[in-house]
């Protein structure tokens, strides 16, 4: 798998290593990431939804809030039985073992988020999500809860264009940085977990130090 040339090529790459998490653990907690500045994730998690739901497997979206589930049931009526808020979700206690695709839960959502995954019995996708918050967990107890909740999610699927690069996974491959060169992306290093900052600028300092030395051993070569 390389990196996707378009939107409609990520999202094949996305629901393709979902499914494999999915078929790993059916009944896990996974996190699916398209970081692309000025996208709009509703289309997306429309076309995820339509893509996931089928007989022996319900797929059900879950929005932070009521504007944004109105919203997407307006955008796409057929599918208005399988959008909720997270709120109405808890409230009306619904189906207890479909998948739940929550679509860009933030930091305020993380109590409805851990009260969501505490009454599932079903797998739970944060697509987009981003539910730490420094601010949040004075005391130690809270703290080391946040702790345990937040270690239990994996990584599925991850595109991340960074300054010059881009970092993805795609379960169940290895995280994978790709340099961007001037003829295209090159791969520059591969990680069995995700990268911290220090490891990716190092390994794109030494990937380009690497293609500086053959650039200059070329060039010897020809006027040897």
């Amino acid at each position: 798998m390389s990196l996707p040339d378009d939107l409609s090529a990520a999202e094949g790459q996305l629901l393709q290593a979902l499914e494999s998490a999915l078929t790993e653990n059916a009944k896990g907690r996974w996190t699916t990431e398209l970081r692309f500045e000025g996208l709009r994730l509703t289309p997306v998690a429309l076309r995820l939804q339509r893509q996931l739901d089928r007989p022996g497997r319900r797929c059900q979206l879950l929005f932070a809030d009521a504007g944004a589930t109105a919203l997407a049931k307006r955008d796409a009526p057929d599918q208005a039985t399988s959008i909720n808020s997270l709120g109405d979700w808890l409230a009306r206690s619904l189906d207890p073992e479909c998948l739940l695709l929550a679509v860009t839960p933030g930091p305020p959502d993380y109590d409805d988020v851990e009260a969501v995954c505490s009454a599932h019995r079903g797998a739970v996708v944060l697509l987009n999500g981003r539910l730490e918050d420094a601010a949040v967990g004075i005391g130690s107890v809270a703290r080391e809860r946040r702790r345990g909740f937040m270690a239990a999610w994996r990584s599925a699927y991850t595109l991340q264009p960074l300054a010059s690069a881009a970092l993805m996974h795609a379960h169940p491959r290895e995280w994978e940085l790709y340099r961007l060169d001037p003829d295209g992306y090159r791969l520059a290093g591969r990680f069995e977990q995700r990268p911290a900052p220090e490891e990716l600028d190092e390994a794109l300092v030494s990937g380009s130090q690497a293609g500086l030395r053959a650039v200059d051993r070329f060039m010897r070569e020809l006027n040897g």
